[in-house]
């Protein structure tokens, strides 16, 4: 994008994680941008507000699209009924999904997508931090704040774009997954756990959008991709003429003292992650770098100084002897990994584990049954579903026979009130490690404040 050739820019449904960050990118580099929602939380709301992009008022109006307008940018949540869109239908308007909009903006750059049904943030970040450190000039878009980034957006005249491309689908006018729309040089897909199940209710479907992205690859692309993963590698290894299929695998670790270092041919190299399932982010991470010049020396010499994306194994605060952990794990895949990951870095120590089921995935009796065996070796772990979050999403009721008999252990503790919650965590003794697992907002409760009553 050129400074001296503003364009007028409306998004509709601005109140996303990407929406916003993307707003904000836009009005950086000199458009003129307004936008809407009909419900818009921090941090979006404080962050739009210090950027005079928050609107006047929630909710559509009409009105505020004009014929002058550049580019209508659409956010996923915005319905195909949306008064705005009609109307930018209506007048001829420019309609881009954000994707498209990248896309768009992104023609003249090498574009590489990270893909997979886990670990994609992680990998874009891991990505960001060497390409920065080593001080390459990339535009980005990744769904969660990293360290050393203000935006989690960056479109600019770099000549390289690193994309974090999920499967949901494109916009309420064009359902296919996003990442298919970036039209990627090189793609990565990190693993296949069906937990869209809401969206995608047939595992075979589910598996086939990762078919697509793949086939899409162009000649004297890059497939890179995960070959302990048994659909990923079956979809690795289908023949494509011209494309470098590249696979990878968790890489060399070993875990010291509650530290973790990776096993090279130079020696052993300290990192802040934890966890085999990090350290095949970190394998995939590494195999795209290579793709974009990176040798092995500089990629080891920059992931020294990784920390984890956050809410991807966050420590709130931590002690020579405790650790509160904050991660997003919802789906059965990453729970199981999460957990598994804490346990393995300090297998002497006393291990307490929240888990809020909270997608609408994770909280349809059809579902649940996927869940088993993901807290296995866990000590009576503490499930949580708000029943407010039921309610409100006009699902049924959850029973503790139906969450015990999903996870095939007898020794959870289910509980559906916030405040039962809080009395659960304030009846423990802080001993030893702490690990809240969640995609919603635990009822309520101040997970920092949980840290700090942790660890004194």
């Amino acid at each position: 994008m050129e400074n001296n050739n503003p364009l007028k820019i409306h998004l509709i449904a601005m109140g996303g994680a990407i929406m916003h960050n993307l707003a904000i990118a836009l009005k950086r580099a000199g458009h003129l941008v307004t936008g809407s929602d009909d419900e818009i939380f921090d941090p979006a709301r404080t962050a739009l507000q210090q950027e005079g992009l928050l609107p006047d008022t929630e909710g559509w109006n009409a009105e505020r699209i004009s014929e002058d307008l550049d580019a209508i940018i659409l956010g996923m949540h915005a319905r195909s009924d949306n008064p705005e869109l009609q109307k930018a239908e209506a007048l001829g308007l420019k309609i881009y999904s954000f994707p498209e909009f990248v896309y768009e903006q992104s023609q003249d750059k090498k574009r590489v997508v990270i893909a997979g049904s886990h670990g994609k943030t992680s990998i874009t970040a891991m990505i960001m931090h060497v390409l920065r450190f080593h001080q390459q000039d990339f535009d980005f878009l990744v769904g969660a704040k990293v360290k050393g980034f203000d935006l989690s957006v960056k479109l600019s005249d770099a000549p390289v774009i690193i994309i974090e491309g999920d499967e949901y689908l494109n916009s309420a006018l064009d359902r296919v997954p996003k990442f298919v729309k970036y039209h990627h040089h090189i793609a990565l897909i990190s693993g296949i756990a069906w937990d869209h199940f809401n969206v995608f209710p047939k595992l075979d479907e589910y598996i086939g959008l990762f078919e697509t992205l793949a086939d899409l690859s162009p000649k004297e692309g890059a497939l890179i991709y995960n070959c302990q993963d048994p659909e990923v590698n079956r979809i690795g290894q289908m023949p494509r003429a011209g494309v470098a299929q590249i696979p990878y695998q968790t890489h060399p670790y070993a875990v010291r003292e509650g530290k973790s270092y990776l096993m090279t041919e130079e020696g052993d190299v300290p990192v802040a992650i934890i966890g085999a399932h990090n350290m095949e982010n970190l394998a995939g991470a590494k195999g795209v770098c290579q793709q974009l010049g990176i040798t092995d020396v500089q990629f080891y010499e920059a992931m020294r100084t990784f920390e984890t994306a956050n809410k991807r194994l966050t420590i709130l605060k931590s002690s020579d002897e405790q650790i509160v952990y904050h991660d997003f794990a919802h789906s059965p895949s990453k729970v199981k990994a999460t957990a598994k990951a804490v346990q393995e870095q300090f297998p002497q120590r006393a291990m307490h584990t929240i888990l809020e089921l909270h997608t609408f995935s994770s909280l349809n009796k059809d579902f649940l049954p996927q869940y088993a065996d993901a807290l296995a070796g866990i000590e009576n772990p503490v499930v949580f579903v708000n029943k407010s979050v039921l309610e409100h999403k006009g699902l049924p009721p959850i029973s503790e026979k139906d969450i015990k008999n999903a996870f095939a252990k007898e020794d959870i503790c289910y509980l559906q009130d916030p405040k039962d919650l809080q009395d659960k965590i304030e009846s423990w003794s802080p001993e030893g490690n702490l690990l809240i697992m969640t995609s919603g907002n635990l009822g309520g409760i101040n997970l920092q404040s949980i840290a700090d009553r942790w660890v004194k």
